[in-house]
């Protein structure tokens, strides 16, 4: 008999184990079309509008509001039970976008992606105005974490609205358009900045100095105590037709002056105030109106929140009851008045926490862990867990969640990378997953790598937004 062959094992060279075994990392422009660099660029573009109409709360509500109605959306207040797309509104300053496409499984919950449209900035105090030196200045409160010195001897807009005690509200934008004045932070010049320039980062300008210049005509000229200050508030009164009271019943922020602007010679960048979290926003909702929602049978929400910057807080932020109230309008809306469906619809649906990660700065790397941290121009930032000093203030991702998760993405083709925000040890950050969590539902956090986050000019590459959008599809489409 012919004595049988015994076939030799072939070894995987090491390449070639690499490549089966290996996760790596890749750039988002390495081999790229021609046609997703176009998808890429036409992405950008809407994005900037949205921020540029989207300096605060209230306006990117009513930008989201305007951008869903051409959609299909309808007011929830002026809905019938036939129509399945909805927009929701809170305070002005929250909201949410809800397809039901199956009240049959109301109680399987709903595919959820969650932002933040609020914003570092600095608010006007609740009195403001005040005269000093002949020169009228307006006190400020800033609002979430920034580097104070980053703010003072730019352009700066006025945004938002007074109430007045009848309840009637004036909408304010001043500093936008190039005929418009602008407002400023002075600084010390650099000749007398001795004893200035002895002080740590923190402490170079106070919050108390924080005032913008606002005026210094007297008075019909007549150079008399409080003359410009009062100068100022009849300008504002003949404008307005508020008084200085009505500063306490306002919403008044300043925010730099000016549009997005692409950024590098290669147009690669888009740098803007806001995109924390404004980008997981604008691109969550873009996602949600190109998922073809109604062709799923899902039930899908875009939820829009208020007071991240500032731990979530009030009735409009993640640690209120905010999501509880959204899902049970839908419920009532639809004629489920029902606390158990409630209970189980939150429960069972599924959220992306939506928010931004650090991308490594080349300046500034040595506060990162390379391997677990996010490079720009690698893709989306899938972030398992937050937190700071031993995951404290995290709601971490169970395993199974995150394994959806990353299937959903590599079958639409994402480029994803995983992120913490710094080494263990170096500080750490939070987002709103673990408001979300406590309901019940599994939450992971999903957003853009940003570069000089929280300032007044943050940077975001074109390629990660592009990713993003994709990733938020992707998670629409099946989970």
């Amino acid at each position: 008999m012919p004595k049988t062959v015994k076939k030799k094992k072939t070894s995987k060279t090491l390449k070639q184990l690499g490549e089966a075994l290996l996760f790596k990392k890749k750039s988002g422009w390495d081999g790229l079309r021609k046609k997703e660099e176009k998808e890429i660029f036409n992405l950008a573009e809407g994005y900037k509008q949205f921020l540029d109409n989207s300096k605060t709360e209230r306006e990117s509500v009513q930008t989201i509001s305007r951008l869903a109605e051409a959609q299909g959306f309808v007011p929830i207040a002026k809905a019938g039970k036939e129509d399945r797309k909805l927009f929701l509104t809170y305070d002005d300053v929250a909201g949410a976008l809800v397809v039901v496409n199956n009240l049959k499984t109301l109680n399987q919950g709903f595919l959820m992606n969650g932002a933040h449209i609020d914003v570092p900035r600095l608010d006007l105090k609740q009195f403001p105005l005040f005269e000093s030196e002949d020169m009228a200045y307006m006190k400020t409160h800033y609002y979430g974490g920034i580097k104070k010195y980053q703010w003072v001897t730019r352009p700066l807009a006025l945004h938002g609205v007074v109430v007045l005690e009848s309840g009637k509200k004036i909408a304010i934008t001043i500093g936008e358009d190039p005929e418009d004045p602008v407002f400023t932070i002075n600084d010390i010049l650099p000749h007398l900045a001795q004893n200035q320039n002895k002080k740590t980062a923190p402490t170079v300008i106070e919050g108390e100095q924080l005032n913008i210049l606002v005026g210094s005509i007297p008075y019909q000229f007549k150079s008399e105590k409080d003359a410009v200050k009062l100068n100022i508030l009849n300008t504002l009164h003949l404008k307005y037709g508020f008084k200085e009271q009505d500063f306490v019943s306002a919403e008044l922020q300043l925010v730099p002056a000016g549009k997005s602007r692409d950024v590098g010679f290669d147009r690669s960048f888009v740098g803007a105030h806001g995109q924390d979290d404004r980008v997981c926003a604008y691109l969550g909702m873009k996602a949600l109106f190109d998922s073809e929602a109604e062709k799923t049978g899902k039930n899908m929400v875009m939820v829009f929140f208020d007071k991240e910057e500032i731990g979530s807080m009030g009735n409009s932020g993640a640690a209120s009851n905010l999501i509880e109230r959204m899902v049970n309008d839908v419920l009532q809306h639809f004629g489920k008045n029902d606390y158990n469906l409630l209970i189980q619809s939150l429960e069972n649906s599924k959220f992306l926490s939506s928010d931004v990660n650090a991308g490594i700065d080349p300046e500034w790397k040595e506060v990162n862990e390379p391997m677990n941290a996010a490079k720009i121009g690698f893709g989306v930032c899938l972030t398992k867990f937050t937190g700071s000093r031993g995951k404290s203030g995290s709601n971490e991702a169970h395993a199974e969640f995150v394994a959806s998760i990353r299937r959903a993405f590599n079958k639409e083709g994402v480029l994803w990378q995983t992120a913490e925000l710094g080494k263990v040890d170096q500080g750490g950050g939070g987002t709103i997953a673990y408001h979300l969590a406590k309901y019940g539902m599994d939450v992971v956090d999903c957003g853009t790598a940003l570069l000089s986050m929280h300032s007044p000019f943050e940077i975001a590459s074109k390629v990660d937004i592009y990713h993003t959008y994709k990733a938020y599809k992707a998670f629409y489409k099946h989970l």
